[in-house]
């Protein structure tokens, strides 16, 4: 037994949705489980594929992307992980895939306008889509430097992290988080469920125009106000 057992669990088990929600082929994307009491998270092995993973094969890393235990090679996207858990303090997990509409929106350097309530559902908010990055900073510690990307970008759009769960990384991919690496891979899916009738949307309609304000706030507000109705008491 070990003291991650729990987090090795966690990433496991996300880790297997991605082929199962047919947001990655091959050895594609990686799922990371952060433990903030013990300061670590598991995550994907580098090049394993999803049929071959177990509990045990996952990597323990830090927040400093330093290996604390595990004996493969973690996901070469790990100190972007890091990067976002050192710095955002209440996300437990994050997902990172190249999938086909959300990862064709980011090779256009565009965000993703809210068109319609399946959207609203989810965030009042555009999903940004970060600038490629500088090519100093690709030559240099390019991982770490992405984590900065994705951080400057909602910066720069004065957005809040725990409001919108995803982001586009310009000419490379999407990542999504949230509380659990469950409910990063879920954000993951319902990201690229968007990005898809978004393309739809203005291939229909090139014209189409954005949600009016009333409806984005009623379809937000309704899941996730003060006064939300959707879903059953629990």
């Amino acid at each position: 037994m070990s003291k991650y057992d729990h987090i090795k669990e966690e990433a496991y088990e996300a880790n297997r949705q991605l082929p199962k929600l047919n947001l990655v082929i091959f050895t594609f994307g990686n799922v990371s489980a952060a433990d903030r009491a013990l300061g670590v998270f598991a995550i994907k092995p580098s090049g394993v594929a999803y049929e071959k993973l177990s509990p045990k094969k996952m990597v323990i890393v830090d927040f400093d992307a330093t290996i604390v235990e595990g004996k493969l090679r973690p996901s070469s996207d790990t100190k972007t992980h890091a990067v976002l858990y050192k710095h955002w303090e209440k996300i437990g997990g994050i997902a990172h895939t190249h999938s086909t509409y959300a990862t064709a929106w980011a090779q256009s350097h565009r965000d993703i306008p809210v068109f319609g309530t399946t959207h609203a559902d989810h965030t009042t908010s555009d999903i940004p889509c970060a600038p490629p990055m500088d090519d100093e900073l690709i030559s240099g510690n390019y991982e770490h430097q992405t984590g900065f990307q994705i951080i400057n970008c909602f910066k720069e759009k004065k957005l809040d992290y725990e409001e919108v769960e995803m982001i586009l990384v310009g000419n490379h991919a999407p990542f999504t988080w949230g509380k659990t690496a469950e409910k990063a891979v879920h954000n993951s899916a319902v990201l690229e469920n968007i990005a898809q009738m978004a393309f739809l949307t203005e291939q229909i309609n090139s014209n189409a125009v954005r949600l009016k304000d009333a409806l984005i706030k009623k379809h937000y507000e309704r899941k996730h106000g003060d006064g939300s109705y959707y879903g059953q008491e629990t």
